[in-house]
C-alpha cells in the first residue's frame, strides 16, 4: 500500500476539532517491519489523556520536510535503544534494524518509517518545535482517514503523540 494512504491531515474531535493534525496510522499486525519497530517503541509512552500517549523525544521522534506540493514525515529513534526493547521480538527485526538508514543531522538516530502526502498544510512552529505528530495505532489493516476516531472511541486503538523538533539546520 502507498504510504500516503497510511497519512492524512485531518481533525480528531476527542483532541480539538478545530485543529489540524498530521496523522499516521501504524497497525500492529502489518508485514513492514519498520512499522513493526515503531509498535514496539509504542510501548516506551507515558499516559497522558485516557489513551493518549506521548512518547519523550528521546524514544521516538518524528521530523517534517516539504518537497513541492508534498510533505514528509520521518519517524526517528535512537538504534541502541531500540535494540535493547528486541529481546523477545523475531530476529527478522533485528537485522532490519541494523539495516536502517542514519538520521543526517544525528549520527545516533535511524530512520524508522517515511510517509509522505500530497497537501499544502504546514505545520504550526513554536518554540524550536513542529506541533507533533499523531499516531493511531490499531490492529487489523490500514484505517481509512474516517475511521481512527470510530476507533479510538471504541477503545480498538491507541493514540500517541510523537515531538517533532525542528532540525538544527532548517
Amino acid at each position: 500500500m502507498d504510504g500516503s494512504a497510511r497519512m492524512w491531515i485531518g481533525t480528531i474531535p476527542a483532541f480539538d476539532p478545530d485543529v489540524r493534525e498530521v496523522i499516521l496510522d501504524i497497525d500492529h499486525l502489518s508485514a513492514d517491519p519498520a512499522e513493526l519497530l515503531v509498535c514496539v517503541l509504542l510501548n516506551r509512552g507515558h499516559e497522558g489523556e485516557e489513551g493518549v500517549f506521548h512518547l519523550l523525544p528521546e524514544d521516538l521522534s518524528a521530523r517534517y520536510e516539504r518537497t513541492g506540493g508534498r510533505l514528509r514525515v520521518r519517524l526517528l529513534t535512537h538504534r541502541g535503544s531500540l535494540a535493547a526493547d528486541l529481546g523477545g521480538h523475531p530476529e527478522s527485526l533485528r537485522e532490519h534494524l541494523a539495516g536502517l538508514p542514519r538520521d543526517p543531522f544525528d549520527d545516533d538516530r535511524v530512520v524508522l518509517l517515511t510517509r509522505e502526502v500530497p497537501t499544502d498544510f504546514v505545520p504550526a512552529e513554536r518554540d524550536g518545535h513542529h506541533q507533533p505528530v499523531i499516531l493511531i495505532d490499531h490492529a487489523g489493516g490500514p484505517a481509512a482517514p474516517a475511521e481512527p476516531t470510530a476507533l479510538f472511541e471504541r477503545r480498538e486503538a491507541g493514540v500517541a503523540v510523537v515531538a517533532a523538533p525542528v532540525p538544527p539546520s532548517a
